[in-house]
């Protein structure tokens, strides 16, 4: 082994300063990386083990990630023996691009630490974003991660994220969805009908299904009514981080409530 690195060492003695520096630049970064995924699962590990918030956990990881960026440009300016003037004039620079907006990256680089130190919303939380809804499942350097009703992973710009309404779905634990539900008219039956032959029992029938999975009971309240039917709100309750059970659960609800409400009018007619 000692004579297979003295080897390499004379062949790397021989190779011009320009090449030299491009093997050191890849060796350092290479070794950047191994160090990095080493301590992104040593900060999984530790979070898990200790019980970490999610947030506290995506926080940590967007500081490592920071720092191994800063380190490698420092290696970088160290290998190529750059003068520090370069360092202090680019940051300079990106201090102009910040104030200006005239970079995309790092206007989002910026948007996502302000995320995640304002906290609008925290890993494993469900929110609405403008017109986009899902689970937080990471706030990256430039993207904030929703897990959506699609069930596929929807890559935010912070920027946006910054310049939306943003809707917090998720308080006590729960994530408290509400949706709609229209129902055309039916003349002989009434509002008061609807609610107790069709709305609440097909909530407790859903609620005693389910209600081993720690979920609350639903709620429902009226909302409209107009030419065309009526509408009712519905609000179900999940534990915070099960977004896949919401998408599964709350179809499965309003189907109870339908075919309830379809029996009710056949046996009308």
């Amino acid at each position: 082994m000692k004579a297979l690195f003295q080897e390499l060492f004379q062949l790397l003695s021989g190779l011009p300063p320009e090449i030299l520096n491009v093997v050191y630049t890849l060796a350092v970064f290479t070794a950047l990386l191994v160090i990095y995924k080493f301590l992104s699962r040593f900060l999984s590990r530790t979070s898990r083990r200790l019980e970490l918030d999610p947030h506290m956990e995506n926080s940590f990881r967007l500081l490592l990630r920071v720092v191994m960026l800063f380190v490698g440009l420092a290696a970088a300016f160290s290998v190529y023996a750059l003068p520090a003037e370069w360092f202090i004039g680019g940051s300079a620079l990106v201090g102009a691009a910040i104030g200006f907006g005239s970079s995309q990256t790092i206007n989002n680089v910026v948007a996502g630490f302000y995320v995640v130190v304002s906290r609008p919303f925290k890993v494993k939380d469900y929110v609405r974003i403008g017109d986009v809804e899902g689970q937080v499942e990471e706030i990256s350097i430039n993207y904030t991660k929703l897990y959506t009703p699609s069930f596929n992973i929807l890559l935010l710009p912070n920027t946006q994220v910054m310049n939306s309404r943003i809707i917090n779905c998720t308080h006590e634990g729960f994530i408290k969805y509400t949706f709609s539900l229209g129902l055309p008219h039916h003349a002989p039956v009434s509002n008061e009908e609807i609610a107790e032959r069709c709305i609440q029992p097909a909530i407790e029938e859903f609620y005693e299904k389910y209600q081993d999975r720690q979920i609350r009971k639903p709620e429902f309240y009226f909302e409209a009514s107009t030419h065309v039917g009526r509408s009712f709100k519905i609000r179900i309750f999940i534990p915070k981080g099960e977004a896949k059970v919401l998408y599964i659960l709350q179809p499965e609800l309003a189907d109870i409530i339908l075919n309830r409400w379809d029996a009710e009018r056949k046996s009308k007619q």
